[in-house]
């Protein structure tokens, strides 16, 4: 049996009467004319759990999203959300904060080899893009003058050290004479570095080239 004037609750939203199947609907547990229920934001309308006689087959409704007790349409509350910094997507789950930006854990990935950096150690260049370790010191560390690889920590290491010496770098074991090959370091004695002709020498090499040169 119908109740075409039964009046079903007050409209959250004009205050009117809600009268008659059909005319309204509920959502957040309050009720609305169905014309009065539309995104607090663009007013576009979203029909929820609409009251329907007994002999209407047809359910209207669309997703909304509660934000503040009030309704946004899924566009809406999707603008409302922080956008990741690399594919400019909201942020649906977990937010993952580096370098004051906001990234999906699976985006936030090294510039060079695209490894995902969450919960990696990482690092920035100059110009803040995000480097996983090994990548970084593979373009920026400075290079061994005698093997060409780059100077970086050891690994489980932080720090390396570099040997600086005719203007050119060296990695600690590379730094030796360049005749008997003896390891050099300015804090042992005897083993310091004695160039000769831009050559890298130890005190006794250099003294038989000298040698050699001044007999000839």
């Amino acid at each position: 049996m119908d109740f075409p004037d039964r009046v079903l609750g007050m409209c959250n939203k004009c205050g009117e009467k809600v009268i008659g199947e059909g005319s309204g609907c509920t959502a957040m547990e309050q009720v609305y004319h169905i014309q009065c229920f539309t995104c607090y934001v663009c007013s576009k309308d979203i029909k929820f759990n609409v009251f329907l006689n007994e002999t209407d087959k047809e359910l209207r409704g669309k997703p909304f999203y509660a934000m503040e007790s009030n309704p946004h349409c899924e566009e809406c509350y999707l603008d409302t959300l922080e956008k990741c910094s690399v594919c400019v997507k909201p942020i649906l789950d977990r937010i993952l904060r580096a370098t004051g930006k906001p990234y999906h854990p699976n985006c936030f990935t090294c510039i060079v080899c695209q490894k995902c950096l969450d919960g990696i150690p990482f690092t920035v260049d100059a110009s803040n893009q995000i480097h996983c370790i090994d990548c970084f010191h593979g373009k920026f560390a400075p290079r061994c003058s005698v093997c060409s690889n780059p100077i970086v920590p050891e690994p489980g290491k932080t720090e390396t050290v570099r040997v600086v010496a005719m203007d050119k770098s060296f990695h600690v074991s590379c730094y030796k004479c360049e005749d008997c090959d003896l390891l050099l370091s300015s804090e042992v004695e005897g083993r310091g570095c004695y160039p000769l002709d831009n050559h890298i020498l130890c005190r006794g090499c250099n003294a038989k080239r000298v040698q050699a040169i001044t007999a000839n």
